[in-house]
């Protein structure tokens, strides 16, 4: 079986130099990956465009004509972190609707890998910390409506809480939220998810892999997912700016094994 992996070459948008968000990333991942031994096993896979009808599941129907018309005001393209253009506008659409295809082909597959995704700042009427629409509540929301889901685990283990995502999926039965973040990092403001755990910022790898595998206990207990959502966050990592914690490569590729083994145990996509 080969391994899908959701990918499109709209990801990547004009940004200022020296902007804080790196313009080329997802494309940059992309060749880094296409490139390398595991394109052998893998297929890649090209969204569609998400419709209004299905934004509106997870975000406000104002919200959403703002993004597309262009209508921010400077505060909320401020609160955003990203200048408003068509490029922003396509590639929106298409990010959530990356997640939701990599969600249906690992119901199908076991595992799908999304090469973007994990905006889960974005919140029902605002965007922010560069993120446009929530691509974890998107998903998550939209198989369940579509009938094949009942129920789904968000595991977001990027460096920042994931806010927007708690927010929109908290009076959810169905979606159980999970964020493991640093505590001193954006947002400055938290909102409640259903499992939230705080780092501090010196936290050893051995101490971060136990907190990950208790987490996963946790969740486990609470819910009995017939697909998880997980946001494998790189910017834990000691080398990025942003982050400020001190894990160590081979700490996440563990953290990731860890995860991937305990849902495959369960037989949980």
């Amino acid at each position: 079986m080969k391994i899908p992996w959701i990918f499109h070459k709209d990801y990547d948008i004009p940004l200022p130099k020296n902007h804080r968000f790196s313009s080329s990333k997802f494309g940059d991942l992309y060749t880094l990956l296409i490139d390398s031994y595991l394109a052998k096993s893998a297929e890649v896979f090209i969204p569609n465009p998400a419709k209004d009808t299905q934004l509106t599941k997870v975000h406000t129907r104002e919200y959403i004509n703002k993004i597309k018309n262009g209508n921010l005001s400077t505060k909320e393209e401020k609160i955003l972190g990203l200048p408003w253009s068509e490029t922003l506008v396509k590639r929106s659409y298409l990010a959530v609707n990356g997640t939701y295809l990599a969600s249906k082909l690992a119901l199908v597959n076991g595992i799908a890998c999304h090469l973007a995704g994990g905006t889960h700042h974005a919140h029902a009427n605002h965007g922010s910390g560069f993120c446009v629409f929530n691509d974890l509540a998107y998903a998550a929301k939209n198989i369940i409506s579509d009938g094949k889901c009942k129920k789904v685990l968000i595991i977001d283990c990027d460096v920042h809480q994931g806010d927007g995502t708690a927010e929109i999926c908290k009076n959810d039965n169905n979606i159980y939220t999970c964020s493991i973040h640093a505590s001193n990092n954006f947002p400055s403001i938290k909102v409640e998810s259903d499992l939230d755990i705080g780092l501090d910022d010196m936290i050893s790898d051995e101490d971060y892999l136990r907190i990950i595998q208790s987490a996963l206990t946790t969740c486990s207990n609470k819910i009995k997912p017939d697909l998880v959502l997980y946001d494998a966050g790189v910017d834990v990592h000691k080398n990025d700016k942003l982050g400020r914690l001190n894990i160590s490569s081979k700490c996440m590729l563990k953290r990731d094994l860890e995860v991937l083994k305990f849902f495959k145990s369960k037989n949980i996509p």
